[in-house]
């Protein structure tokens, strides 16, 4: 591999807040020539799986409590919740049995929600359950991110990664559903990602488009919208398309493009985790400023496919490869 390529380290004499925190499966290493890397060269170059090591002499020594916490945003509707983020919960639980696995939602606003709604919730914030589990004499932690791609969410779990390390003997974070896109030596998962809503999808007509609606965000990774797209054309899928409710491309810049290509029918299909507020009614509602009703007014027949990305079997097996990775750096294992 070339020198300037060579990018990560996984052990450097570095500060020691900074000496244990290593990408596990990262593509790249610092370059050779670099002898004094500081700690801010260090946490820059902190990509892919990460595992932090503590090393506090009392953490090294506590004996091993392991826990994996799943991080999701969580979502107010309790029949897509327990299709989709309990679902694929269960799934990861199901990979690692006997392993105590907890499930905290980073939506202060959905817990408020569901506690006033529903009576009660079982889920926390995943500063108040890493607390929790602390507490209870847990000493490492797996994080398990069910982020769709690397945004601003995923930059809150990276948050609760540094701020709470220190605290535990051992932590990891894995990487959300779509982070590597091919790179030299890296898987392509935004293809995996392709492929696996590629086998959900209902049939569609050869004059139909299937338009998919992700969230969108003001964070850079909305770049992978693009790079989605792109992979959708890859894996034959020509007649598909990705537009965001809050980002870019928007509803005008999908329905500029079907009308280019001569589509007259439409398929609505969300590319969040759950089928929730924006799905059934930003996408699907009968509201004059709905998706479907927008696009029912430009001249298209329009119909919906109302399922969250959890509730795909190859979707929630991806989302247990993740937590196996985040496991297995948490073990001491290396990634083949």
């Amino acid at each position: 591999m070339k020198n300037w390529k060579k990018f990560l380290v996984a052990s450097l004499a570095c500060s020691a807040i900074f000496a244990s925190t290593t990408p596990v499966n990262a593509a790249y290493s610092l370059n050779e020539e670099v002898k004094d890397a500081t700690p801010a060269l260090i946490m820059a170059s902190e990509i892919g799986t990460l595992k932090y090591e503590n090393p506090n002499s009392a953490m090294m020594h506590a004996n091993n409590k392991d826990a994996i916490v799943i991080l999701s945003f969580g979502t107010t509707y309790k029949e897509s919740r327990a299709a989709t983020i309990d679902a694929t919960a269960k799934a990861i639980a199901n990979a690692h049995k006997g392993v105590k696995c907890v499930t905290a939602f980073t939506s202060h606003i959905v817990i408020d929600h569901i506690k006033e709604n529903e009576g009660k919730c079982d889920y926390k914030t995943p500063e108040e359950t890493l607390e929790d589990l602390q507490r209870e004499g847990y000493t490492r932690i797996a994080l398990v991110s069910f982020d769709v791609i690397p945004g601003m969410e995923y930059d809150y779990a990276k948050a609760v990664f540094n701020l709470y390390k220190d605290q535990f003997k051992a932590m990891t974070l894995s990487t959300p559903l779509m982070y590597w896109q091919g790179q030299e030596e890296q898987s392509d998962d935004v293809m995996e990602f392709v492929k696996a809503i590629k086998s959900n999808m209902p049939k569609v007509a050869k004059d139909e488009a299937v338009l998919l609606m992700a969230h969108g965000t003001p964070h850079p990774s909305n770049a992978y919208y693009s790079v989605i797209n792109t992979r959708l054309h890859y894996a034959g899928m020509n007649n598909a398309y990705v537009y965001t409710v809050e980002g870019w491309p928007r509803l005008e810049q999908a329905i500029h493009r079907l009308k280019r290509k001569g589509f007259k029918k439409v398929l609505l299909m969300p590319i969040m985790m759950v089928a929730g507020d924006h799905a059934n009614n930003d996408m699907a509602g009968d509201e004059p400023d709905s998706h479907k009703s927008i696009l029912e007014k430009e001249g298209f027949t329009v119909r919906s496919y109302l399922h969250g990305l959890g509730e795909n079997k190859k979707i929630q097996n991806l989302f247990v490869e993740r937590a196996n990775e985040a496991w297995d750096a948490l073990q001491g294992k290396e990634k083949k």
